[in-house]
């Protein structure tokens, strides 16, 4: 029986996102590790047939001796096990577990999901990061990256350039986000679904509702999702006082369906993404999607068929694709839904993912 190690710093990473391709390495005979920092939850995995090995690993901190704890322990761990593979995901897992692949002389298949906020300035912290994934990753048999800029920019850098390979995003479960009649019913309504803070677009969201507000616009705007940054709370209430913002807070991911499915559009003005798992989603539950002009999420829109971009950091390009939106009849709602479902369907059905998975892990 073939040994397949997952390495993870959060439940949510592996659970939101990968469930499939360990309930397919499972069905597939396969023996699956998975290290992941200690969570109750961590025993919906175990239940399904995983050993879930406890780790030390700090998702956001950067104290180099708790990093150097984490390598120390994924080498004694792959020594231990003897995996056949190690699949990671995200920055840390990525670096200290294609560094202690290097040691075991094990296969490694690195997942880079986006560069992160650290990566739009210049800064000490992102100049490490890359001198630590320039090091790491020529180690690693495959580096996959969700969108083709972020894998021009590591090649650019020297980093990933024999090794690299492009997926379509994490991809979509088109069951679990299944197609919902697009129906317009007494105003258009619009979700945002993401972590609440400046780089996820809020200011320019804010000031695009209080435009719309301004020109009696007769929508209706939905929030969903948790502070990562408290000074936006205040502003946020003011928001639901004042232009009637309707606040979800933070939602189950199994939940998320249900609350869109009630609306007609999705707004996402994020500043950066490796691939938009929201509006790959949103999209596939029939959701017309309007978003930032960037990688990450041009790639899952078809402008003016499928959905709207507009200019990133720009609020009065995002409030144009609102009236653009709003405007629409629910014939046009109705055809640009089921066009969002079929490209869904069609370019970032997660199978497609499991599949170049398997692969690699075959190869």
């Amino acid at each position: 029986m073939k040994t397949v190690l997952i390495l993870s710093n959060d439940f949510t990473t592996i659970y939101n996102f990968r469930t499939e391709l360990v309930k397919r390495l499972l069905r597939e005979e396969y023996r699956v590790l998975l290290s992941l920092p200690e969570d109750d939850r961590n025993s919906f995995f175990e239940e399904l047939g995983c050993e879930v090995i406890k780790t030390p690993i700090s998702r956001f901190g950067t104290n180099p001796l708790q990093d150097m704890k984490t390598y120390k322990f994924y080498k004694a761990l792959i020594n231990e096990q003897k995996p056949d593979a190690v699949l990671s995901f995200t920055a840390k897992p990525n670096i200290y577990g294609s560094l202690a692949c290097r040691k075991t002389k094990t296969k490694c298949i690195c997942n880079v999901t986006g560069l992160g906020s650290n990566f739009q300035s210049e800064n000490i912290i992102k100049k490490i990061m890359l001198f630590l994934q320039k090091y790491s990753y020529k180690f690693a048999k495959t580096v996959f990256f969700q969108n083709t800029q972020n894998m021009e920019y590591f090649n650019s850098k020297g980093i990933a350039k024999d090794n690299s390979k492009l997926l379509p995003g994490s991809g979509v479960n088109l069951e679990e986000n299944a197609f919902e009649k697009n129906t317009l019913k007494d105003r258009p309504k619009f979700v945002t679904v993401s972590r609440i803070r400046k780089d996820k677009g809020f200011d320019e969201l804010f000031e695009a509702v209080r435009k719309a507000k301004a020109d009696g616009l007769d929508a209706e705007f939905h929030v969903l999702g948790w502070y990562e940054d408290d000074s936006y709370k205040a502003v946020t209430e003011e928001m639901q006082e004042k232009y009637g913002l309707i606040v979800h807070g933070s939602v189950p991911h199994e939940q998320v369906h249900g609350i869109i499915s009630k609306c007609n559009f999705l707004i996402h003005p994020s500043y950066h993404e490796g691939m938009s798992n929201v509006i790959l989603e949103a999209a596939a539950t029939g959701l017309v999607c309007l978003a930032s002009d960037i990688n990450g999420c041009k790639e899952a829109i078809d402008d003016g068929k499928t959905g709207f971009l507009f200019k990133v950091k720009d609020s009065g390009s995002l409030y144009e694709a609102i009236k653009k939106a709003s405007e629409l009849s629910q014939d046009d709602i109705t055809k640009m839904s089921e066009l969002s479902r079929q490209k869904m369907k069609n370019e970032f059905d997660r199978e497609i993912v499991i599949e170049k998975y398997l692969t690699e892990i075959n190869s």
